[in-house]
């Protein structure tokens, strides 16, 4: 009898830098290689060939992305660059003309290729090595569901629609079913991102589709409301979190969601500013007073939802006033969780053209005062939850002590991966697995996380 062997597997390695999004990109590419007949390599030496998703929003991005080029050279040499930053494959090359290929942002069959011609595959598609739902660069408990590409929108400070092009929608029965195979293999939190959610399906004026034998629109409306219908594998709802959401009228229809429990009482929006002045220069829409008229409707339907944002200081032509006016729409706000960043001219970008500059000192003295204003209202909603249950997911177990006692780490509904704040647990189960969604009471806090115990 003649024993015949599969061929060793070319191997691929991955620097995946930047967002949410690129990350999803970084999981489709892995994906198709893999069902191509590729290993995977979690070092430099091991890969037959390292792909460096790159990140190209700020200056500072670009240059950890070509720093991560750089390593990927040094310490394997035959590297493959995509993302963000490939629209610039003259700068990438001027610094390292040794790469094999260059692409840009989503540009996956082009970077399949390139591996394909770098370490072509040995093995045919003979062996199911994709799990169910895909290969993932996140824990198998929460996944990042991609519902368009691009934007729209012309915001001085951003060169995204120069790099990803102008708002291209998945379909919604995609979409779905995207979404339940990731619950089916495991998944307990769907976190939806795109460049503009809201703006999800105007490009093809909210095209309906069939699924589950009724039809569907591509609105995020309609999109919440069927995720929230979603059940995993022990019959409950999984988390769903709603990412880069612009305030739009039609947001209004989802916070009823929360309420009933079918949408995780979360919402991400990117206000970037408060100052009408400062808004028209960012060419943002200027509505603020507006905006705090919808956030107490909010809370009044859904009083646990939990708003985060992110702001820029030091925008040219930022006053004093109008920073001090921020500060104080932000005493209003009262927002759960905020981001800030100081300006960095984007190359490319409109508001690089600007008069007023603000000096850097300055940028920085503003960046202080906002993050300790925001802070501040963090500590004072924290502390308002100590004595309440609440249910919480968790993201890691520990090792038991020399008591034989053991803690872990999870995130509450108010808490996205990476971005917010943690809920740490004592003298937990020794079962608790990462992924289980417990009730836990919640005994101290500090200004960003919550630290408690499983109720009983």
């Amino acid at each position: 009898m003649t024993v015949k062997t599969l061929p060793t597997q070319p191997k691929v390695g991955m620097v995946s830098l930047g967002c949410p999004k690129a990350l999803v990109d970084s999981e489709r590419i892995l994906t198709k290689l893999r069902s191509d007949g590729y290993g995977l390599s979690a070092d430099y030496a091991g890969a037959d060939v390292v792909l460096v998703n790159t990140c190209g929003f700020l200056d500072s991005a670009k240059e950890e992305s070509l720093e991560a080029i750089g390593e990927a050279m040094a310490e394997n040499g035959r590297v493959i660059v995509t993302g963000c930053m490939g629209n610039e494959a003259d700068v990438i090359r001027a610094r390292f003309p040794n790469v094999l290929a260059v692409t840009g942002a989503h540009q996956y069959e082009q970077v399949v290729d390139a591996v394909h011609e770098a370490a072509p595959a040995t093995q045919g598609p003979f062996v199911d090595l994709v799990p169910e739902g895909g290969l993932k660069l996140t824990p198998r408990h929460y996944s990042y569901l991609k519902i368009s590409e691009g934007c729209n929108h012309s915001c001085s400070f951003c060169i995204i629609p120069d790099i990803r092009g102008k708002l291209v929608s998945r379909r919604i029965d995609a979409v779905l079913r995207e979404a339940e195979k990731l619950v089916s293999a495991g998944t307990k939190e769907l976190l939806v991102i795109s460049q503009d959610t809201s703006a999800y399906g105007v490009d093809t004026r909210h095209d309906a589709r069939m699924w589950k034998d009724r039809e569907v629109r591509a609105h995020m409306t309609d999109l919440a409301r069927e995720l929230g219908q979603l059940r995993t594998s022990d019959d409950r709802a999984p988390w769903v979190r709603l990412h880069y959401v612009y305030p739009y009228p039609h947001v209004d229809q989802v916070i009823p969601l929360m309420a009933e429990g079918l949408l995780t009482p979360y919402l991400d929006i990117p206000f970037q500013h408060a100052s009408p002045k400062v808004l028209k220069l960012m060419k943002r829409p200027a509505n603020e007073a507006k905006v705090l008229d919808r956030l107490k409707n909010w809370r009044a339907i859904a009083p646990d939802i939990a708003i985060r944002s992110s702001f820029v200081v030091g925008f040219p032509g930022e006053t004093e006033e109008d920073f001090q006016y921020l500060l104080n729409w932000l005493d209003e706000a009262q927002l759960d969780r905020v981001g800030a960043f100081r300006f960095e001219p984007v190359e490319g970008a409109q508001a690089n053209n600007l008069p007023d500059p603000v000096p850097e000192e300055v940028k920085e003295e503003r960046y202080q005062r906002i993050m300790q204003k925001t802070a501040e209202i963090s500590a004072a909603k924290q502390a308002a939850k100590i004595g309440r249950t609440l249910p919480v997911i968790i993201d890691e177990v520990g090792e038991p002590d020399e008591d034989g006692s053991m803690g872990a780490t999870g995130r509450s509904q108010a808490d996205a991966p990476e971005i917010d704040g943690h809920v740490y647990l004592r003298d937990v189960p020794a079962d608790l697995q990462a992924g289980d969604i417990i009730d836990v009471q919640i005994e101290d806090a500090d200004e960003h996380d919550l630290f408690g115990v499983k109720a009983s």
